[in-house]
């Protein structure tokens, strides 16, 4: 069987299809097998086309996956950016358009540089180094990574050993071997099963418990974010974290608000932070996330401590458009999107020293920061347990609550630890260090979720390493194709 010859408008239909068939192998659809499928459709005749047809077929690609799974940020632009419909919309498609570039650029690479032979593990290598440009490109955006979706899938313990990218590459190259095999190329498929059946003698446990468990309250706010700025949100902010928190048994270690919980300035909350610690009960501990400004007048996003905790996080990968303004001398005043409404926001350090409460060793990530899994992995290194805090009220009732909590519970399998997820309306989780689910609060309720925890000890091959053996081992599969390129 040869090289499919498809119709180039065939092939761009194919990919839009491919597309949103990868949004639904994610949350909250979790058909993790589709992954695989949307990976084959996008190699299937695509060395019968051109580079230019290669680079628009990657195009719709991008267009299908961010279109239905990103549509998140209309939501953010339209119903708490203040924007007018039809300019929310023209928003929204110039952020999928531009997203899927990405895609663009890789195919037309691949296309353009590559031959035929060795061609499904080109294919698969010159994928994740995609994924690697999108994750750090103009501050970067690693959401919907295909392998993000296979962490309910056989593959999953691949995990902790090379992360999401090498669940990328193994996603990628099972969906182009796939085709091979259609072709009658059986030793395609001998290799598909390799890749798959070796999980069977892979470590299920790469960590073991430093000591007790603990008792953690998550508390969920669900305050208004229309609202929340105002003084009457400040407010209820208020009255809510400290009825949640007087509410609590004497048998909690550690309870946590959500990032930003009280919509104000550390020194405006620390009274009452004071009025709140005065009533815990004794040993307990307190985290909150909230905004610091220092006498240099920067601001930061952080989370900080009452009762017996050690040290504070402040966040240092932030959000572009959310937490500060690219060109803001230009955007500014440009549409009410475009006027935050806070002060831009300071990154803190890379490195910073872990947290330590109710005798757990915290490594951090504020809201989007999870999303990056070298990140959490830098942060899991000096940590037993992982603490991330977020408001994903931005995200309304849209796909993206569900898409945020499956990257996090990526990061526990890949790191070998415990997650606690605390949010302002959901979904509030904590997660086991094989990525399961222990228990969810419901979304858009005012919720107390209670759990144990315990610290972990000993660090996964991928927290020791981060990503570069899985970049490495895609860039390794691209060069034989480079070589046999040059010669024909």
């Amino acid at each position: 069987m040869s090289e499919l010859r498809l119709l180039p408008w065939h092939a761009y239909l194919l990919a839009l299809l491919a597309g949103g068939l990868t949004t639904l192998s994610a949350a909250p659809f979790t058909l993790w097998w589709l992954g695989p499928v949307a990976a084959g459709l996008m190699y299937l005749g695509l060395h019968a086309l051109t580079p230019g047809q290669a680079a628009m077929k990657g195009w719709c690609y991008g267009l299908g996956l961010f279109g239905s799974g990103t549509s998140w940020v209309y939501v953010s632009i339209h119903d708490y950016g203040y924007t007018a419909v039809p300019l929310a919309l023209f928003l929204t498609g110039l952020f999928v358009a531009g997203l899927a570039l990405f895609f663009a650029v890789t195919f037309w690479l691949y296309r353009r540089l590559t031959g035929p032979r060795l061609a499904a593990f080109t294919f698969a290598g010159a994928w994740v180094l995609g994924e690697v440009l999108r994750t750090y490109a103009f501050t970067g955006f690693p959401w919907l990574l295909l392998g993000a979706s296979q962490v309910d899938s056989p593959l999953a313990p691949w995990a902790p050993i090379g992360g999401v990218y090498l669940l990328s590459l193994l996603t990628a190259l099972t969906g182009s071997l796939g085709v091979e095999l259609l072709r009658r190329r059986w030793a395609a498929g001998a290799i598909v099963a390799v890749l798959w059946l070796a999980v069977l003698v892979l470590p299920r446990q790469w960590s073991e418990p430093t000591g007790e468990t603990r008792r953690v309250a998550l508390l969920q706010g669900n305050l208004d974010q229309l609202i929340k700025w105002t003084p009457e949100g400040q407010r209820v902010a208020a009255n809510t974290y400290s009825r949640l928190t007087l509410e609590q048994g004497d048998d909690i270690d550690l309870i946590v608000w959500p990032e930003a919980a009280l919509p104000m300035f550390e020194d405006q909350a620390r009274p009452i932070f004071e009025r709140v610690q005065a009533n815990l009960a004794p040993g307990t501990a307190l985290l909150s996330g909230v905004l610091q400004r220092d006498a240099d007048d920067r601001y930061y996003n952080a989370v900080v401590g009452l009762g017996e905790v050690e040290g504070e996080y402040r966040k240092a990968h932030l959000v572009p458009f959310g937490e500060y303004l690219p060109l803001e001398d230009l955007l500014r005043g440009a549409i009410a999107f475009f006027d935050l409404p806070m002060p831009a926001l300071y990154p803190g350090p890379d490195q910073q020293a872990p947290m330590h409460a109710a005798g757990l060793t915290l490594g951090n990530a504020i809201c989007y920061e999870i999303i990056y899994p070298d990140l959490v992995a830098s942060r899991a290194r000096d940590a037993d347990i992982l603490l991330t805090v977020s408001n994903d009220t931005w995200f309304g009732a849209s796909l993206g609550p569900q898409q945020h909590l499956q990257m996090a519970r990526l990061r526990a399998l890949e790191n070998g630890r415990y997650v606690m997820r605390a949010t302002s309306n959901g979904l509030t989780a904590f997660i086991d260090p094989q990525g399961r689910v222990l228990a969810q609060a419901p979304q858009f309720e005012v919720a107390s979720l209670v759990g144990e925890v315990q610290g972990m000890q000993g660090l996964t091959p991928f927290t020791r390493t981060g990503s570069w053996p899985a970049w490495l081992l895609a860039a390794l599969l691209v060069l034989p194709g480079l070589r046999l390129a040059r010669r024909s």
